[in-house]
């Protein structure tokens, strides 16, 4: 968490922004940004979707070190990528090293049981996927779909969307978000 800390007041800093002035535009209190500044606490994907949106970056860019990395046509599952969400249970691994000028964004998601985004977000682009293991409930602007392993979805991105696991083991998911938001 130290590094989404770190980024995060850089990015606050860097777009002359204050914890309120930021608080407001991601919908969440100022005393809560300062918790996460200080590595004090966890933000769920939701929250943390909104914050990079009123810093207009990419959730990625709290993880990722600021050297640009190579542009790899393949990539081992050591070298991928990892995006650890401890409020929300989740891990994505980017099955790319490099988004910059791409159109697609591509992620391998586990998901723990009970996990989700713990939240509602929605943002431009769109997102489709393959469970390869458990069950994935995806609610759609209040629709609730319910998918089991090798079961497909392909929805448009700017509908609020939320994501859970109902399931007692993890899931696994395919993920892919167009173009690269995350």
């Amino acid at each position: 968490m130290e590094e989404i800390a770190k980024r995060l007041r850089a990015f606050r800093r860097a777009n002359r922004m204050t914890l309120k002035q930021l608080a407001q535009k991601a919908g969440c209190t100022d005393a809560y940004l300062s918790q996460l500044e200080r590595g004090r606490a966890n933000p769920s994907i939701m929250i943390l979707k909104k914050i990079a949106s009123a810093l207009q970056v990419k959730v990625v860019d709290f993880f990722l070190e600021n050297n640009p990395m190579e542009d790899d046509v393949v990539v081992k599952e050591k070298e991928r990528v990892n995006i650890n969400f401890r409020q929300g249970d989740a891990k994505l691994q980017m099955l790319v090293k490099n988004i910059r000028d791409k159109r697609m964004q591509p992620f391998f998601t586990t998901i723990e049981p009970r996990g989700g985004s713990k939240g509602a977000y929605s943002h431009i682009g769109e997102e489709c996927g393959i469970v390869l293991k458990g069950q994935l409930e995806i609610n759609l602007n209040g629709k609730l779909y319910r998918l089991k392993k090798n079961d497909s979805f392909y929805f448009s991105s700017q509908e609020p969307h939320s994501w859970f696991n109902p399931g007692k083991t993890k899931t696994i998911v395919i993920w892919v978000v167009s173009p690269p938001t995350f």
